[in-house]
């Protein structure tokens, strides 16, 4: 089979770059030498998610296991805390805090919207005592291709006078879209190695604020491989209170040397030109619908798309995959056989995402969706020609 590449919302295609850079011999991590490696990476980590005051950890695992560090670390058995779910991601973070043993108020929302402000600012309203200890918004649900206003959680918390954490799981947005953990009082900021890092799995990423490090010294709920106090005196001198993934930090450093180097902006702008050129074939092109209701929901990662009545979205999937040799996201919990997902997170690029695009469209076509043979393919190259970068074309 062809290496084709992958259009699902994580793990994105990992750059020949950032491959070539993990292929190194191991090493000792308690060498003098390994901070060389280990501090300019947690330094340039705090330039991603925008914190000059706070830290960000690396721990071995993926997102889930930064859920688990964010709450065991900051929270004890019984707080209240408030939480929003319209996707599988969301719901899954919920689950987890009951795992924890929290008061949990669970707002459950259309599948196809986001975090609803209105209801957080007046549930914070009313909770004058304070009992909420915790905010919790997902910033990118890639369920259904949905992205919620965290600066909007901001101002919420902030007109209500409330003193709750705000912690936001920000596993496929982080890198990919605009994420300002200082300006926005994020606590607590979760992602992982899989998505806009361009990584394989295996890094979990928690952005902590300083209000967290010290909520953390009198929570309860039990820790031991998340504790931040073990990574705080560790990481200060560059070293991890455990064996740390030696081959992915590598990796790591030389996909923050990418994002640098086409700076982090342009990184935010690339993702949502490549999102909207899906969208055009999408909605243009194919005349289907996104999983997101409304435009102001749209996700720059990934693009959860309805297959009409009567047709099963597992069997484009199917098709695509063994036929063209792709992968797609499938729909998950509600939306399972009714959406299938587009990743386009990461190093992607145009030409990428047409064959993205033209694979999708050729097995829809195969179970007999009525779309348009290259309907998809012309609206979407169409908005990349028209918005690409101009250069100048010698007369013949």
């Amino acid at each position: 089979m062809f290496d084709n590449p992958i259009f699902i919302p994580g793990p994105t295609n990992v750059p020949e770059r950032v491959r070539r850079a993990m292929n190194v011999p191991m090493e000792d991590q308690r060498s003098p030498n390994f901070p060389k490696l280990t501090l300019p990476i947690f330094e340039d980590l705090k330039r991603v998610f925008k914190t000059e005051t706070g830290k960000v950890f690396l721990y071995p695992g993926s997102g889930t296991g930064a859920w688990e560090a964010a709450v065991t670390n900051t929270l004890s058995p019984g707080d209240k805390v408030l939480i929003s779910r319209f996707g599988q991601f969301s719901h899954l973070w919920g689950d987890l805090l009951v795992r924890h043993g929290m008061d949990v108020i669970a707002l459950d929302v259309e599948w196809g919207e986001g975090v609803p402000l209105e209801d957080y600012a007046r549930i914070l309203n009313e909770d004058s005592n304070h009992e909420i200890k915790g905010v919790f918004a997902c910033q990118n649900e890639t369920a259904t291709g949905v992205t919620s206003d965290i600066a909007g959680v901001r101002k919420a918390l902030d007109d209500a006078g409330h003193p709750a954490m705000l912690y936001v799981d920000g596993v496929s947005s982080i890198g990919s879209i605009d994420f300002r953990m200082d300006e926005w009082g994020v606590d607590l900021a979760v992602s992982g190695s899989q998505k806009g890092f361009m990584m394989p799995t295996g890094l979990a990423v928690l952005g902590v604020s300083q209000k967290a490090i010290e909520a953390s010294e009198s929570a309860t709920c039990n820790r031991c491989f998340f504790s931040f106090d073990d990574m705080i005196k560790t990481n200060k001198d560059g070293y991890f209170p455990y064996t740390p993934a030696t081959t992915l930090l590598y990796g790591l450093r030389e996909s923050l040397d990418m994002i640098f180097e086409e700076g982090l902006e342009n990184v935010f702008a690339r993702h949502h030109r490549m999102a909207e050129g899906v969208r055009r074939a999408v909605i243009d092109g194919w005349g289907l619908k996104l999983a997101a209701t409304e435009p102001k929901w749209y996700s720059d990662t990934v693009s959860a798309i309805y297959v009409p009545e009567g047709f099963d979205a597992v069997a484009v999937l199917r098709i695509a995959y063994e036929r063209y040799g792709l992968s797609y996201g499938a729909g998950l919990s509600k939306v399972a056989g009714k959406v299938f997902r587009i990743g386009h997170l990461g190093r992607i690029s145009e030409i990428q995402l047409l064959g993205g695009i033209a694979g999708a469209e050729m097995a829809m076509r195969d179970i007999g969706i009525d779309v348009q043979a290259g309907s998809g393919v012309a609206a979407a190259s169409e908005y990349y020609r028209q918005t690409a970068a101009p250069i100048a074309i010698a007369a013949e």
